[in-house]
């Protein structure tokens, strides 16, 4: 029998136990004699959070499908655990097998937002590993990360011995494969580093060296090895429906914050919106295939029993499928009881048909994303989408019964003018008069909107790179603004407004944007108590604060300022499938409000066509 590495003792003093015992439904469990590698598969935040996760469910299934692998998982415990882990030193273990992390031939770590950085710190420390790769020998895991925060990785690159950059699917038994030669054969650990560097999509940080002009931005970026590639190529998945994905998910024992089956339709987008990384790393746009999503989804509803689907994609709408696969499912989960949930649809007439279908309209509301007020705005971001667009969306909607609506938006864009921010009240202020149109013996009750704004962050690998990011007390001075404009409105009680945390979106901009200068800053604060920084009440501004003071890095340098055009960005050594003059060119269009068509209008020349499949190959005529 499997013993717990935690007593019961322990276990009836922190919250949540079930987030430590694993043996879940579906999870794998193998002979470790019959074992070659060990990989332990990492999402630095809490249970919940990481088990809704639809990319380890993916390398999970994918890794166990080997024989002589074993994947098992493990996640940021909470810090009730964390500070009895560090009293009673016990160390981090893997769930299926209990075993320490430290036993371990790989720990992989998604990396799936900024604010979890301290909390991979977290999981290195209490697994015994060190927290800086030029301190580890064989005794530890090698310590790899993916996800999309590695498209910038200097910020976190002392920290691991490797990188993934790209789509996982593509050479990780390659990187395995090596692995058991250089042990079999006794390679120093550095030895194994630098070849696998040679294998496409791999970067190994130590092996590459930085310097600096006086003024704070990069010389130079260079492999301190003739034979590592310059430049580190993004991997692609091409062939979308002849590919790893789980048939039979892992089932949390507790409630998830995505409690469902996730069904991924597609990835890429063909929108190219200025403000959105994902939009452009995840180029070209790929789809899976109408029978590969059905024979998946009806084998992931029987070995979950879960009571909900969902659709996963950047843009739902724009899969060429999805009448078909929405009707097909409508059909098996009427028979099945079983929910549909459509996130990332536009709302048109076959959306709104769709989800009356599937949806409780009287429980449930409906969201838009206009991300800007005016029309200026939305042009310079290339939402592409217009004000007579929301407003038909809107009034589809509430004909067909809803009155609940949600409106997203983000202040601090580029060229942003107060003008620009007073058209977020005006445009729900139009969408709750589109409501009153409607005579009163159809309307549901009143009409409730809720307008939410964040706070734009310059990401890189989009357009808006080069741009400025504001600080705290503008970002707070233009939600003041927005929030005095809707006062003013004559329905301002169907409208209400919420805002993010400035401090903690600035925070957000200068670990996207940094360098390796600012590890020093995450380690500091890291060593001084921080973690679960992405959760309100464990945030603390003043500790980071103490911590760039501390180390003599200005957070200004990394969010405040324009960019040249020439300069080297810290990520610049990545092929992500956009180029760089790409990029720049719709910076520039950007400033002159001028739209670019989306993908499936016309090539915008992006680069992705080098991957030659997917979007960029369809016939356009």
């Amino acid at each position: 029998m499997r013993k717990l590495a935690l007593s019961d003792e322990i276990l009836l003093q922190v919250e949540k136990p079930a987030r430590y015992i694993g043996n879940e439904v579906n999870a794998v469990m193998k002979n470790k004699e019959d074992i070659d590698v060990r990989f332990c598969m990492c999402f630095p935040d809490v249970y919940e959070i990481g088990m809704s996760h639809l990319g380890i469910q993916i390398l999970y299934d994918m890794f166990n499908q080997k024989d002589n692998v074993w994947c098992e998982r493990v996640y940021s415990p909470w810090p009730d655990l964390a500070e009895i882990m560090k009293e009673k030193q016990i160390p981090l273990f893997a769930l299926e097998s209990q075993d320490p992390i430290k036993d371990f031939d790989f720990l992989g770590i998604t990396i799936q937002y900024e604010m979890c950085y301290t909390n991979i710190l977290q999981v290195l420390d209490l697994s015994g590993i060190p927290l800086r790769s030029e301190d580890r020998d064989w005794d530890v895991p090698i310590v790899i990360g993916g996800g999309p925060c590695t498209y910038n990785p200097e910020p976190i690159a002392p920290f691991f011995d490797l990188f993934y950059i790209g789509e996982g699917e593509i050479v990780y038994f390659d990187l395995l494969d090596l692995y058991r030669k250089a042990r079999k054969e006794g390679w120093s650990r550095r030895e194994f580093l630098l070849e696998a560097g040679k294998i496409p999509g791999i970067y190994a940080p130590s092996l590459y060296t930085v310097t600096y002009k006086e003024d704070g931005t990069i010389e130079s970026f260079a492999p301190v090895d003739a034979s590592l590639p310059a430049a580190i190529e993004k991997q692609v998945v091409m062939e979308m429906s002849d590919t790893y994905y789980p048939t039979a998910p892992v089932v949390p024992f507790i409630k998830a914050t995505q409690d469902r089956v996730v069904l991924e339709i597609q990835r890429g987008c063909i929108r190219g919106c200025r403000f959105c990384q994902a939009g452009m790393i995840y180029r070209p746009l790929r789809e899976r295939s109408l029978e590969f999503l059905k024979q998946r989804a009806l084998a992931m509803l029987d070995a979950t029993g879960d009571e909900e689907i969902s659709l996963s994609s950047l843009s739902s709408s724009d899969y060429s499928q999805l009448p078909e696969l929405v009707n097909f499912l409508i059909d098996e989960c009427d028979r099945r009881g079983v929910n549909i949930s459509l996130p990332s649809l536009r709302i048109d007439a076959f959306s709104l048909d769709v989800m009356e279908k599937v949806q409780d309209i009287r429980k449930s509301s409906l969201t838009f994303a206009p991300e800007a007020g005016s029309q200026r705005m939305r042009d310079v971001i290339n939402k592409g989408l217009t004000e007579e667009d929301i407003l038909r969306g809107a009034g589809q909607a509430f004909e067909g019964g809803w009155n609940r609506v949600k409106l997203y938006f983000m202040l601090g864009l580029p060229t942003e003018t107060e003008e620009d921010m007073k058209e977020i009240a005006h445009l729900a202020e139009k969408i709750a008069e589109r409501y009153y149109e409607i005579p009163k013996d159809q309307r549901n009750g009143k009409v409730q909107i809720v307008v939410s704004t964040s706070f734009f962050v310059p990401k890189p690998f989009t357009p808006f790179q080069w741009a400025p990011m504001c600080r705290k007390e503008e970002f707070l001075d233009r939600a003041g603004i927005v929030r005095r404009e809707i006062h003013a409105q004559l329905n301002q009680k169907s409208i209400k407004y919420n805002w993010h945390e400035a401090d903690v979106s600035v925070l957000e901009g200068v670990l996207a944007r940094g360098d390796r200068k600012v590890a020093d800053v995450i380690q500091y604060v890291y060593e001084h108590g921080q973690t679960f920084d992405a959760w309100g009440e464990y945030y603390h501004q003043e500790k980071w604060d103490e911590a760039f003071a501390a180390c003599h890095v200005d957070p200004d340098f990394y969010v405040c300022r324009t960019r040249e055009e020439d300069e080297i960005f810290p990520w610049d050594f990545i092929n992500a499938g956009v180029t760089k003059n790409f990029l720049l060119r719709e910076w520039h269009r950007a400033q002159e409000e001028t739209v670019t068509p989306n993908c499936r209008m016309q090539c915008s020349g992006c680069g992705a066509r080098s991957y030659k499949g997917g979007v960029c190959c369809e016939d356009k005529n």
